[in-house]
């Protein structure tokens, strides 16, 4: 947690940097033209390592959440934000320099964010899986780094360096796709299970999309807690509504720390690295990290004991890591 934060803290933009006096060294910043190149390629492998992790925290909790099926579903997501939240503001208060504060606009733009990226995807993920398998529904989502080589550029300024091209963006996320749904495998289901799956889909990709042009603004550690903040009311009516008072019964040890990880490596962990690594490299290139989600999936169930990866798998995976190569190598 102590490196997370440190990090926020050292790269949200308008903070420490502000601070420093800006003609401290005049000789030398006109020669530094020599620096740029070599410190270019050391923030971009950082994102990409941040991406992954959040990424792979994100894959390893399908297994973790195995554990919480006979759990509360939104009951258990309303715990799970509160529990993040409380840990977001100690951070808030602690880490960082103050922001300036959302206009209305903005907090529409967060609301959205939250209402989609976090609590629509949860009561769609319970629809699909009404409707469909775990399979169908991963394999349908896997497509999120297509859908962001195609979105990605409507929401990201140009003159940042975070675009790719469009035909090798498309390529090397259609790669990506590809290995995920061959690690995913596909199931049966009906057509609404299908629609629940690809609404989903759609509030995934929005969970990048929504947030890029929030981040240069705000952060990734403040953009992160504003959202799950949000979350927090708005899931506690859906659990009251659908399970009533038995929206929140006390969990049993297992169930105890299956919700921690989510709260914690999940939704504080994950989110600062993803929001960090978006920031830093556009929904284009990040959004091929999502192809780790599957990989890290498919480790997490073979080192629980839960399944065995067999031959299809293990080449999907091998596709997954070269369209991420690709698409990363061409940008």
């Amino acid at each position: 947690m102590s490196t997370i934060t440190g990090e926020v803290g050292a790269g949200s933009g308008t903070g420490a940097q502000a601070q420093a006096p800006a003609p401290a060294r005049p000789a030398t910043a006109t020669t530094g033209s020599t620096q740029s190149p070599a410190r270019r390629p050391r923030p971009a492998t950082r994102h990409v390592l941040q991406g992954a992790l959040a990424m792979s925290v994100l894959g390893a909790s399908t297994a973790v959440s195995a554990h919480l099926t006979r759990y509360p579903v939104l009951g258990g997501q309303a715990l799970r934000y509160t529990l993040a939240a409380a840990v977001f503001a100690v951070i808030v208060r602690r880490g960082g320099p103050p922001r300036p504060r959302p206009t209305a606009r903005e907090w529409l733009q967060l609301t959205l964010l939250s209402a989609t990226g976090l609590v629509l995807f949860n009561v769609f993920v319970l629809a699909a899986l009404q409707h469909t398998d775990a399979a169908t529904l991963g394999s349908v989502v896997a497509c999120s780094p297509l859908v962001l080589a195609l979105a990605g550029p409507l929401v990201t300024k140009g003159g940042h360096g975070h675009r790719l091209r469009k035909g090798p963006a498309i390529g090397a996320a259609g790669l990506v796709v590809a290995g995920s749904a061959m690690v995913q495998g596909f199931g049966p289901g009906s057509a609404a299970g299908i629609v629940f799956a690809v609404l989903t889909l759609a509030c995934e990709a929005l969970f990048s999309l929504l947030a890029v042009p929030l981040l240069p603004k705000f952060g990734e550690l403040r953009v992160s807690a504003y959202v799950t903040v949000i979350a927090v009311p708005t899931l506690l009516v859906a659990s009251l509504a659908t399970d009533g008072t038995a929206m929140l019964r006390v969990p049993t040890l297992t169930e105890t720390a299956a919700l921690l990880y989510l709260a914690l490596p999940l939704t504080v962990g994950a989110f600062l690295l993803w929001y960090r690594s978006l920031n830093g490299l556009g929904p284009q290139r990040a959004g091929l990290l999502i192809g780790t989600v599957p990989v890290a999936a498919c480790a997490a169930s073979a080192a629980l004991g839960v399944g065995t990866p067999g031959i299809a798998q293990l080449a999907g995976v091998a596709v997954v890591v070269a369209g991420i190569v690709v698409g990363l190598a061409k940008s």
